[in-house]
C-alpha cells in the first residue's frame, strides 16, 4: 500500500512538472519549446560551438537532417542562450539527443533542467520510455534520471567517440494529452496545453456556411459536375 501511494505521488509530480513547459524557469535559468527560426538559429550556434568547436565533429554529422522532423528545448541562463537538446519521437520510445551546454554555463543546472524539461513534454504526451546515447564517461548522469544501459547491448562508436544505449522506464503520468483531451487542448501549442490558444479566441467569430468556404468553392469551379460530393473537410 505504501508503495502504491508512492507511486501515486510521484505520478502527481510528474504530472505538475509537465505544465507549463512553454517556458519553465528559476531565478537562474528559463528552459522552452522551440516555436521559431531566432530559437533554432540559437540552437544551431550553441551545438555549432559545442560539437563542432570544442568535439571538431564535422557540419554534415551533426546536422544530421533530423532537425527539422524533431522537437527543440533551449535554454537560458540569465537571458543568455546557453543550452539546448532535441527530442525525436518513435512508436513507443522517445530519443533524447543533441544535449548540449555551452562550456562558460557547465557549472550551472542546465543541463539537468534541460533532460527534465524534455522528460516531462514527452510523458505529457503519453510516453514513458525515454532512449539515448550516453558518451564514454557520462553514464552517472543519464544515471541519475534512472536510465540504465540497455541490456545485451554492446558499446558502438560514431563521430569519433564511444557509445552506450541507455533506456529510461517511467510510470504513466495522470491525464496525458489523448483522444480523451478536449479538441482544443489538443489544438493547442506543442507544450503549452494548459493555456486557452489563438484559435480558441478564433472560436468566437459566427462559422462560415460551407458554401462560401474557400476551398470548396474553388472545386466546384474546377469540377462543377462533383458539386455534390465537395465536403468541407478541414
Amino acid at each position: 500500500m505504501k508503495n502504491i501511494v508512492r507511486q501515486s505521488a510521484r505520478n502527481e509530480t510528474a504530472a505538475a512538472n509537465a505544465k507549463s513547459l512553454a517556458g519553465r524557469s528559476n531565478r537562474r535559468t528559463e528552459v522552452r519549446i522551440v516555436r521559431g527560426l531566432d530559437d533554432l538559429l540559437m540552437v544551431y550556434s550553441i551545438r555549432a560551438s559545442v560539437y563542432m568547436a570544442e568535439q571538431d565533429c564535422p557540419f554534415v554529422e551533426e546536422f544530421d537532417g533530423n532537425d527539422h522532423c524533431a522537437t527543440h528545448f533551449i535554454g537560458f541562463i540569465r537571458g543568455e542562450p546557453a543550452g539546448c537538446l532535441r527530442a525525436r519521437f518513435f512508436s513507443d520510445f522517445v530519443k533524447l539527443e543533441r544535449l548540449a551546454v555551452r562550456k562558460s554555463f557547465r557549472r550551472s543546472t542546465l543541463a539537468f533542467d534541460l533532460v527534465r524539461a524534455g522528460i516531462d513534454f514527452a510523458q505529457r504526451k503519453g510516453f514513458t520510455r525515454f532512449y539515448g546515447h550516453s558518451r564514454e564517461g557520462l553514464d552517472p548522469f543519464w544515471a541519475r534520471f534512472g536510465a540504465k544501459p540497455l541490456p545485451d547491448r554492446e558499446t558502438f562508436v560514431f563521430s569519433d567517440y564511444r557509445y552506450t544505449e541507455m533506456v529510461l522506464d517511467l510510470e504513466p503520468i495522470a491525464g496525458p494529452i489523448s483522444l480523451k483531451s478536449k479538441p482544443m487542448v489538443i489544438l493547442r501549442p506543442e507544450g503549452d496545453w494548459d493555456r486557452p490558444g489563438v484559435l480558441e479566441a478564433s472560436s468566437g467569430r459566427m462559422p462560415r456556411r460551407p458554401t462560401k468556404n474557400s476551398v470548396t468553392t474553388r472545386l466546384s469551379i474546377a469540377s462543377p459536375r462533383q458539386d455534390e460530393n465537395v465536403k468541407d473537410v478541414a
